[in-house]
């Protein structure tokens, strides 16, 4: 089983390439952004909450996302070859649940693959999925304190993955499918 963290600063392609990897290895996908706008969608009790701490750009409390994300990762069966974590875990203390939550199950993250690119290139493609796609929360302020609680917040969960011994750096400029083909070598060689 091949439990993946893909992980980066927002923007930086981690929907794009777990596409890619969905495809290629047949491995489910678990994206945090995509379960919590489905739940604001339905105006569940969970997406009113969500979406107070989102429109402000701050980070769902720990415990409410690894009850959200336990119950989505045993949706996909017992027999399934592992699940792309997209968007979490964001904090040491998360991660920290997710491996606990996984071990529960037997189960353990197989590889952290780090999308690194720089900053500014992170804002140009944010505010261009802003004006593409109308997401309320692509726009410059929202996405400057984006940035700055990843920086605080969710970097320091490279050496924590570093420690664990399963982190892998991609450079996330360039090809979309270079950038790919990096990834792919590090999934076959799980």
């Amino acid at each position: 089983m091949k439990n993946i963290v893909i992980f980066g600063a927002p923007g930086s392609g981690k929907g794009t390439q777990s596409d890619k990897i969905i495809a290629k290895y047949g491995l489910g996908h678990i994206s945090t952004g995509d379960v919590l706008r489905g739940e604001i969608k339905k105006g569940s009790e969970l997406g009113k909450t969500a979406k107070a701490y989102i429109d402000k750009g701050q980070l769902i409390p720990d415990e409410l996302m690894v009850d959200i994300l336990a119950s989505v990762y045993d949706g996909f069966g017992k027999d399934h070859k592992g699940v792309i974590f997209d968007g979490f875990p964001r904090t040491i203390p998360q991660a920290e649940a997710l491996k606990k939550m996984l071990a529960e199950r037997g189960h353990k993250v197989a590889a952290m693959i780090e999308l690194d690119v720089p900053e500014d290139e992170l804002m140009k493609r944010l505010l261009l999925r802003g004006q593409q796609s109308g997401r309320s929360d692509d726009n410059e302020e929202t996405i400057k304190k984006r940035l700055n609680v990843y920086h605080n917040q969710t970097s320091p969960l490279i050496e924590w993955y570093k420690g664990e011994g399963i982190h892998h750096h991609i450079n996330g400029l360039g090809e979309l499918d270079t950038i790919f083909g990096d990834i792919a070598e590090v999934i076959d060689s799980l």
